[in-house]
């Protein structure tokens, strides 16, 4: 896919993007704070898109464990000046909102979004199959046991890959039938969301089996907290970056089409070499 041009899910476009994750909340698990300010979340997102960020994400609401949810006033106050600004600098990146929210993903799409991630996969608000339908934007669509603020609260599988391709096949189909056509559609095995950092471990070893759902895959690891107890000193998220890139080069090998990211610039120069590599 070439995010700047199309949408997810088109199977003709030969290389990896790249997802650059711009949270404008206070209480993100990586940058929270950081980039509340909306000039200086613009100042950001057009440096990832110097760096080579394909596509921009935009959080508003953190869905860090034990996290709370947001009103819909408070996601437009914080997403939509960013969008806006944005474009007035870019006008062909691809730009990603967050939210499980219909009127939130509506705002934002007029302020000149192109893409929702759902976390709840459809499941959060009845409105927002038949809006992605009509707006014909791309939808991510995420496995999640439980919600933000019980996730964590003993997630169990008997296997984890199988029920979570089972989970995603049954939201990709449920998507199609209310009109969103296949190829706006990306999957994400949802690292961290409601598993342990063995279910996550088990989930980047067989990645290349969510292929079979015939639509594109998303990996989101970046700086998650299972790195920390596979990667020696990076107990803080911003000390992850080597466990990140790794979880890359496993993306690259199972054929995963989008990556989302913190470091935009150190994952585009990795996958650049990491490719090089290849046979």
């Amino acid at each position: 896919m070439t995010a700047r041009a199309n949408q997810p899910g088109n199977t003709t476009a030969p290389d990896l993007q790249i997802m650059g994750i711009l949270n404008v909340t206070p209480d993100s698990f990586s940058d929270g704070g950081k980039f509340v300010d909306a000039s200086r979340a613009v100042e950001h997102a057009l440096q990832m898109i110097d760096d080579g960020a394909d596509i921009i994400d935009i959080g508003p609401e953190s869905t860090r464990p034990g996290s709370q949810p947001v009103s819909a006033d408070e996601q437009i106050n914080r997403a939509v000046p960013v969008i806006e600004a944005i474009r007035r600098f870019n006008t062909s990146i691809a730009i990603s909102l967050d939210t499980q929210s219909a009127r939130v993903a509506k705002t934002a799409l007029d302020a000149g979004a192109n893409i929702i991630n759902d976390i709840s996969a459809l499941r959060g608000d009845d409105a927002m199959a038949s809006l992605v339908s009509q707006r014909k934007c791309g939808i991510i669509l995420m496995h999640m046991q439980g919600t933000p603020a019980t996730m964590q609260h003993n997630p169990t599988y008997t296997d984890v890959v199988s029920e979570s391709i089972a989970f995603l096949r049954e939201r990709r189909d449920f998507a199609m039938d209310a009109g969103i056509e296949r190829s706006r559609i990306v999957v994400d095995p949802g690292i961290g969301f409601g598993k342990t950092t063995a279910h996550n471990l088990e989930i980047m070893r067989r990645l290349g089996e969510y292929q079979s759902l015939g639509v594109d895959v998303l990996l989101g690891a970046s700086r998650k907290r299972f790195l920390d107890e596979i990667t020696p000193g990076s107990s803080k998220p911003d000390e992850r970056l080597a466990g990140s890139l790794a979880c890359v080069a496993r993306a690259i090998q199972s054929g995963v089409r989008i990556v989302r990211v913190h470091d935009v610039a150190e994952t585009r120069q990795f996958v650049s070499a990491f490719r090089s590599l290849l046979p």
